[in-house]
């Protein structure tokens, strides 16, 4: 049983019921919670964090989250955290999207990891991986207890019926999936393709404004929260784990997905991109991409992140005597991007939607020949409007150390650098 529609706000406490009567009042755990459901609470922040970073959630559900067989060690080629402890080239890398095979695999067997840094043993860095999938998944559920999961589709739909409710996502929206939280993903358009960014540090939050005032960017109003959701189902199910960078699978004899109410600040939500309200420059110069922050895990150094989502949407460029794409840079942070939709005006072709790159720390990047040659001779009256695009970046503190199937991937592009070969010598000395 289902009830549809969304909550709005961004980390509120909400209270939602799928069956009228079921949330106690003036208590968590009273000794016998309505309709004969059990109380339990989710905890994805310490106890006794401060109050405006506590997250947490009461339950009410059919069967305690503790029911179920024991653990076994469940084998998946591709979707890991290994990200090596040797070498790490600092040539720049692209890949090209993810293929959709014609064997039905779901969204985990069709997970593929590309990079990360850090682990989940020490709570802070990243898995960034691709998926791709073509079936929902059957008589399985799935949780991460290393991190939580933002989930970037790019082709096809989810329905992702989680324990708290139920999150339709379409490309140009993103999910956040809370750790721990269990849930199950169905194609409602056929085969899907995307991006997950597992955060094993501090959980995703929107950016402080500072300067830019109240307003802005992402605003809290527009994400979204299900409302509460159950099913009553009994079976021969599986419950997959991913622990400690493992995978682990036990049998479970009902659906989890039992929470019948709950209340509290530690959710899923959704995001539509197509929301977000871009902040540029109107005067002289390209503003440095960390403007464009959609969400941000902060790290123990002040101003520095253990990850930024930051996304390009549709904007106006207007700035004055200025090279306006993304000019060429290096960075102490590392970059791993993605196409959802269109072109990405820093690019003017091998960057496909579903495709990726990566462009770690301190390697130089920037436009290809055939945009720098373009914004170095565009008519500057005139405002670039850049419309039917959305390209995105995992940014973190750390280098993201890509993956040996990754870095051996079919699908990589081994002449990514000729993209600036063309770049001509143009320094003119001037006579004495």
């Amino acid at each position: 049983m289902a009830s549809n529609g969304y909550q709005s706000g961004f980390g509120n406490e909400f209270a939602t019921e799928a069956l009228a009567g079921t949330l106690p009042v003036g208590r968590n755990s009273p000794q016998q919670v309505a309709h004969g459901l059990y109380a339990e609470q989710l905890s994805g922040t310490a106890f006794t964090a401060p109050r405006g970073e506590n997250r947490r959630s009461w339950l009410y559900r059919i069967r305690p989250a503790a029911m179920h067989g024991r653990f076994e060690p469940f084998l998946h080629s591709w979707f890991h955290n290994d990200f090596g402890d040797g070498p790490v080239t600092p040539d720049q890398l692209r890949w090209n999207p993810l293929p959709i095979g014609a064997a039905p695999v779901d969204f985990i067997d069709g997970l593929f990891t590309m990079a990360g840094n850090g682990s989940a043993a020490a709570q802070h860095g990243v898995g960034i991986h691709l998926y791709a999938a073509n079936r929902s998944m059957q008589g399985r559920y799935f949780y991460d207890a290393d991190g939580e999961l933002l989930i970037v589709p790019q082709q096809g739909a989810l329905r992702i019926a989680t324990e708290l409710g139920v999150l339709e996502v379409e490309p140009q929206q993103i999910a956040v999936i809370p750790r721990g939280i269990r849930f199950r993903v169905e194609l409602p358009d056929g085969a899907s393709r995307g991006y997950v960014c597992e955060n094993f540090g501090a959980l995703m939050r929107l950016p402080d404004l500072g300067p830019i005032g109240s307003n802005g960017l992402a605003n809290p109003r527009d994400f979204e929260t299900p409302h509460a959701a159950y099913e009553d189902v009994e079976g021969e199910f599986e419950l997959i784990a991913k622990f400690q960078g493992h995978l682990w699978r036990a049998p479970v004899g009902h659906s989890p997905l039992d929470v019948v109410a709950w209340h509290g600040n530690y959710a899923p939500y959704r995001y539509d991109l197509r929301r977000f309200n871009a902040i540029g420059s109107i005067s002289y110069d390209h503003p440095d991409p960390s403007i464009f922050t959609v969400l941000t895990s902060p790290s123990d150094t002040h101003g520095t992140a253990n990850l930024d989502f930051a996304i390009f949407p549709p904007r106006w460029l207007v700035a004055q005597d200025t090279f306006r794409p993304p000019w060429f840079h290096r960075n102490i942070a590392s970059e791993f991007m993605g196409l959802i939709h269109g072109v990405y005006d820093a690019k003017a072709e091998g960057f496909a939607p579903g495709g990726a790159s990566l462009h770690n720390c301190m390697s130089g990047h920037g436009p290809d020949a055939a945009t720098f040659e373009k914004a170095s001779h565009a008519d500057l009256s005139k405002p670039d409007v850049i419309v039917d695009t959305m390209a995105f970046m995992f940014e973190t503190r750390a280098v993201i150390r890509p993956t040996r199937q990754a870095i051996e991937a079919a699908h990589r592009q081994r002449d990514y650098q000729e993209c600036w070969a063309g770049l001509r010598r143009n320094f003119v000395a001037p006579e004495d």
